[in-house]
């Protein structure tokens, strides 16, 4: 009898230590009892991590009894651990209290583009931010777009494509605007042809941060993220409304009227942008011939958010009209002669209407699907040549999001289908259509609280066909990133993978020349790169008052069968794959000085060496300056004054016809 009773008790105290359990936790703010929603929550022996939903619940499940240390962090409030015993007899769920952070603190920034909605110190892969207060400065300094923002981050140039319009494109680390992959929300509208005239039409008014990754982004992204991405994230509705009137006027006669409108209730929200920009020609050396050119846009930008407990469905439609004039001053103005005759005008319509779903599992799971799709209608003029063409794209994309133990999965695929038609046949039939199919898996693994590591695996199919020639190509692109946290003062990342780019028409080249002459594409294959980041972070305190931050970072591309535009003998151009390739090597560093929270100093420096190897001679490429410098120095009374001194430097660089400019 006594075996049998031992041997039942045995068996319950093993059943008790095996048991699992679980528990709800509720994230709040410390003053005012509101939930928290989206607050980070982690279980720190476990490095296992979840966010609040919309009541700042977390549900926690299938531990064994014992003590856990729990770690909670939200942005604008100061990080908490509690330590929390198991089985929890508690019959309300367990409270976590946040203070809100004085505001001096360092605000948690939140990661979108990598789709783990981590904070950025808990990224693996390098990603730099631009966040509210710098866009609303650059918004009151800049509004019609998002060029000046982009242009004062090192490794980034925007690289003007036509001196009389005033295009242009973004390059990062020296390599062409094509690979470059720009994102609104996560959506991709803005390739090929459209992409032309992307940066100076997407206005930063409705913006709440820009996420960029530099260097290969294949893994979410696809063909197309060789060099990297730059992602414009939209604000989104919170509890209290919120109405922003923007008027602007500046001494070179261009003016900006723009609204923002945003507010939620318990079943429905919404956001509105709507903005008018209107410039006129300015001519600053008094040649008659345009700096500025003279151009009228409209934008309006309605977006609905529908919420059912865990489910989110959110629909848009951003919808853009332009028109650029520049060139001979007289041709503008309507009196044109003989002796004044040039001018180059662009006229677009761009439409994109966006479906997003989101849903909330309660084991820290979600669900996204993305639609979109997009028009752009674009006309160019010059004397004596007119170019019409119209893209249409559609953008799907699936995500499952998951954690367990120490991992976070991202799986997913996504289609993208570009069309493009020409209106006017001006060098014969030029319609293309493009498609590329793709599935991926991301693991996030947070091996230790020093080290984490996120490696991605993604297979693409693409096809790209016109009148004369198609093809059919097959991909499969790994890339990997860690994270090395040395101490509190000290960090490293390292990352590395693989690219494409399928062929196409609209490069910055061609955008220069209004694609005059630019014959059909034929017998040309997908560009490959491969390429890599490495960066060191430091931080400290020097004394009580001044704060430093450095970072440093080394980055190299190669692109093999570099997709070159070349004269055919005729007087017209055709596109070949070459066989050098291109190789875009440097590095960035970057510090900031800040005083007693007033003063803050921004030094920038970038090193490009860009060549492609299928040049004779010089084999710089084109348009890439090797040295820039960016500085700014600032002057801040928290919401009362801000002064500023900033100043920028770019070295030579060659164009096209190999003519070395001025720095």
């Amino acid at each position: 009898m006594y075996r049998i009773v031992l041997c039942a008790a045995a068996l319950l105290l093993a059943a008790t230590l095996s048991a699992q359990h679980s528990v709800s936790l509720a994230v709040k703010n410390a003053e005012t009892s509101e939930p928290l929603a989206g607050a980070t929550v982690t279980i720190v022996s476990l490095q296992k991590g979840m966010s609040a939903d919309t009541a700042g619940l977390v549900l926690v499940k299938d531990l064994p009894a014992g003590r856990y240390r729990i770690r909670v962090s939200h942005i604008g409030f100061e990080e908490s651990e509690v330590t929390l015993a198991l089985p929890y007899e508690g019959s309300q769920p367990y409270a976590i209290l946040l203070h809100p952070a004085e505001e001096e603190e360092e605000e948690e920034v939140i990661i979108q583009s990598t789709r783990t909605s981590r904070s950025i110190r808990n990224v693996p892969t390098r990603v730099e931010t631009i966040e509210m207060e710098e866009i609303d400065e650059k918004s009151n300094m800049r509004p019609a777009n998002v060029a000046m923002l982009l242009h004062e981050s090192t490794g980034i140039q925007v690289q003007q494509t036509s001196a009389t319009s005033g295009n242009a494109s973004i390059r990062i680390q020296g390599l062409d605007g094509r690979y470059t992959q720009l994102l609104k929300d996560g959506f991709a509208s803005f390739g090929n042809f459209a992409s032309g005239l992307s940066v100076l039409e997407i206005p930063p008014l409705d913006l709440k941060q820009v996420e960029i990754i530099k260097g290969p982004a294949s893994t979410l992204y696809g063909g197309g993220a060789i060099a990297g991405v730059v992602n414009f994230i939209s604000r989104t509705p919170g509890t209290d409304t919120e109405h922003n009137l923007l008027l602007n006027q500046s001494s070179i006669g261009q003016t900006n009227l723009g609204y923002f409108s945003s507010g939620r209730g318990k079943r429905t929200g919404y956001t509105l942008l709507g903005l008018v920009n209107n410039q006129q020609l300015f001519d600053v050396d008094k040649d008659d011939f345009t700096e500025v050119p003279r151009s009228f846009e409209f934008t309006v930008h309605p977006k609905l958010f529908i919420y059912n407990g865990n489910t989110t469905l959110i629909v848009g439609n951003s919808f853009t009209k332009g028109r650029r004039e520049g060139g001979d001053v007289q041709v503008i103005k309507g009196k044109a002669d003989a002796t004044h005759r040039y001018f180059e005008e662009n006229n677009t319509v761009r439409n994109i209407t966006t479906l997003e779903l989101q849903r909330k599992g309660g084991d820290n799971s979600q669900f996204t699907a993305r639609q979109a799709l997009s028009v752009f209608d674009r006309h160019i003029r010059i004397p004596g040549y007119h170019f019409h063409g119209a893209s249409y794209s559609s953008f799907t994309d699936i995500t499952w999001l998951s954690s367990f133990d120490r991992h976070t999965l991202v799986t997913g695929g996504n289609l993208l289908v570009d069309r493009f038609t020409e209106k006017q046949a001006s060098a014969g039939d030029r319609d293309n259509t493009s498609l590329a199919a793709g599935a991926y898996v991301q693991d996030t693994w947070d091996a230790s609280d020093k080290v984490k590591l996120e490696s991605g695996l993604r297979f693409d199919w693409a096809r790209y066909s016109n009148a004369l020639f198609a093809n059919s190509e097959f991909f499969v692109l790994p890339r990997v990133s860690l994270l090395i946290r040395y101490n509190e003062k000290l960090t490293s990342r390292i990352g590395a993978g693989l690219g494409y780019k399928v062929p196409t028409l609209f490069t910055e080249r061609t955008e220069t020349m209004q694609y005059q002459g630019v014959q059909q594409l034929t017998g040309v294959r997908s560009e490959r790169s491969y390429g890599g980041t490495a960066d060191i972070n430091f931080k400290t305190r020097l004394g009580g008052d001044l704060d430093l931050s450095l970072n440093h970072m080394f980055f190299y591309t190669r692109i093999r069968r570099p997709l070159v535009l070349q004269p055919d003998g005729t007087g017209n151009f055709v596109f070949v794959n070459a066989t050098e390739p291109v190789q875009s090597q440097g590095f960035e560093t970057n510090a900031k000085f800040i005083y007693r929270h007033d003063f803050k100093l921004f030094l920038g420096y970038t090193f490009t060496d860009a060549r492609a190897d299928y040049l004779t001679g010089n084999q710089f490429l084109p348009l890439v300056p090797k040295h820039k410098i960016n500085s700014a120095l600032i002057y801040e009374k928290h919401d009362f004054l801000k002064l500023g001194l900033e100043a920028y430097y770019t070295s030579p660089q060659y164009l096209y016809n190999g003519f070395r400019t001025e720095g």
